[in-house]
């Protein structure tokens, strides 16, 4: 039996409710890091391996206990190449230098403008350098998001094809080789879910709001930890002043109207996806879901680490500079060929098959591209009935689960209070042992001194009596 531990905030078969979520972060801040996650759990356990979530503890001081426990470390992660990740990546090269079993990273990218400048450099190239030396010591090769990601670690002197090699993004590979998009016929009574960014440009912004409008059978998905606040709690609003092109705040109509869902895992996610006629938006994960589930989906990539999965998947897509405040949702529907992603995924199927055999790694497309057994599947289909649905928003609830969403919501808040409270307690403690230290290190040096001083004006004076 293989033991391989994972960076992930939970496993397919955990039943995290909102409360847990939003109180361990188990979703890393954005809900679509579980697709890609899910993934890779899929494929890679085997009826002899056993994968076990890190929970985000990665912290060096695990590294005899990860040697002793498990055979491997698995590492699946988006952007991690940007300035706010650098504190994780030097702790996981710390981590990783201390390890002695290997490590695989298996997709990673950097995040940068839609047209980045590489050859002016990173502040943070120094930690990437680190932390991917400190990776390719224990394993062959780093599976890359895309092209550009691939450009970036060639301009820091890895070699492509032997240090690193593109993989996409794990999530396509869900479910094999092959994806299946269904033709649809999309009309104005569909079925249309929504994803977006509040850091997407306003003219994207504007244009989804326009597609909201122009299909109202919508439901819009969010995606980052805040808005799953919102959606539970009512509160706190994403923003101080209200948004015409973006529901910030619960007296939005899509908040109003019942029109939000938050996904608490994998499963559901796709089950209800797989119900809609269409997705677009301006979210990698909202829309690859949607692809994955075999739903047609328009994507609106917003930077470099979106353009590089797209152009690799060949995901279907508008780029933003080609919307105008002309644009209309059903006029790119009618253009769009909603079959594109499914013309590359074999060769790109392969070449991530090829990437984890030649790093050694099992998985359960080892005797072909169809296995006769999936043990994620076969024990998903036990946990199912018990899998929670989406968050809808509070203003939808019964007075009942309105009282149960809050007395857990403000449990939660209290026991945060209480440990920020318990820790700073601590640290004022520790600075006052400190303190301590230091004013009993300088009472002994001063009496030190008073020594020396003492007997140096009694030798001083005895020179001058003997003259």
């Amino acid at each position: 039996m293989k033991n391989i531990i994972i960076r992930t905030g939970m496993s397919p078969f955990d039943i995290f409710d909102a409360a847990h979520i939003m109180a361990n972060n188990s979703i890393g801040g954005n809900v679509g890091n579980l697709v890609y996650q899910y993934s890779v759990f899929r494929t890679l356990m085997t009826e002899d391996t056993t994968i076990t979530p890190d929970y985000y503890d990665y912290d060096p001081s695990r590294a005899d206990e990860i040697n002793e426990k498990y055979d491997a470390y698995v590492i699946p992660l988006a952007d991690a190449f940007r300035e706010e990740f650098v504190p994780s990546l030097r702790k996981y090269t710390k981590l990783i230098k201390k390890l002695k079993i290997p490590v695989y990273v298996i997709g990673v990218g950097l995040r940068a403008p839609f047209e980045p400048k590489l050859n002016e450099g990173f502040p943070f190239d120094k930690d990437v350098k680190e932390f991917v030396s400190a990776v390719l010591e224990k394993s062959s090769m780093i599976g890359l998001r895309g092209e550009i990601t691939s450009e970036y670690l060639t301009r820091l002197g890895f070699r492509e094809g032997i240090d690193h090699t593109v993989i996409g993004c794990p999530s396509m590979y869900s479910f094999g080789r092959e994806l299946n998009i269904r033709e649809t016929k999309i009309t104005k009574d569909s079925v249309v879910a929504v994803n977006s960014s509040m850091l997407a440009p306003k003219n994207v912004l504007d244009f989804i709001t326009r597609g909201m409008e122009e299909y109202p059978n919508h439901y819009f998905l969010p995606q980052w930890m805040k808005e799953l606040k919102l959606a539970y709690a009512g509160a706190p609003a994403l923003t101080k002043e209200p948004r015409t092109n973006y529901p910030v705040s619960m007296s939005d109509p899509a908040y109003m109207n019942d029109r939000i869902r938050y996904f608490l895992n994998v499963p559901t996610w796709l089950d209800f996806i797989r119900q809609a006629d269409l997705s677009f938006g301006a979210r990698l994960h909202g829309n690859i879901t949607a692809t994955i589930a075999g739903t047609p989906s328009i994507l609106i990539p917003k930077d470099a680490r979106m353009r590089e999965l797209t152009e690799y998947h060949q995901l279907t897509h508008v780029m933003a500079n080609q919307i105008t405040a002309d644009t209309k949702l059903s006029e790119l529907v009618e253009k769009a060929d909603f079959q594109q992603p499914t013309k590359r995924q074999g060769q790109n199927f392969d070449h991530y098959i090829d990437f984890l055999n030649k790093n050694n790694i099992d998985h359960i497309y080892k005797d072909g591209v169809k296995p006769a057994v999936v043990p994620l599947d076969e024990k998903m289909a036990s946990a199912s009935a018990e899998l929670l649905p989406p968050i809808a928003p509070i203003s939808a609830c019964s007075p009942v689960e309105i009282a149960d969403r809050m007395e857990k919501y403000f449990s939660l808040v209290e026991g945060k209070q209480i440990a920020k409270l318990a820790g700073k307690d601590k640290t004022i403690k520790q600075l006052q042992k400190k303190v301590a230290e230091k004013d009993k290190a300088i009472k002994k040096y001063k009496g030190t001194l008073n020594r020396k001083a003492v007997r140096l004006a009694l030798k001083t004076a005895d020179m001058f009596a003997r003259k």
